[in-house]
């Protein structure tokens, strides 16, 4: 999931720095939409892992 965001992050760039603003904005938007899917996520799995304990 992080990669993907990663991935939208470098077209926004990308799409900025040749002047298309609207492909640009869109992609930030999915990647920052996505990173925060992803931060919301790894909480959720510290939580579990931390409520569950180190039972191997």
């Amino acid at each position: 999931m992080l990669g993907w965001a990663l991935t939208f992050l470098v077209i926004a760039l990308v799409a900025a720095l040749f002047g298309f603003g609207g492909i640009a904005s869109a992609s930030a938007g999915i990647a920052q939409i996505l990173f925060f899917v992803f931060l919301v996520l790894f909480v959720v799995t510290l939580v579990a892992r931390a409520v569950r304990g180190r039972n191997i």
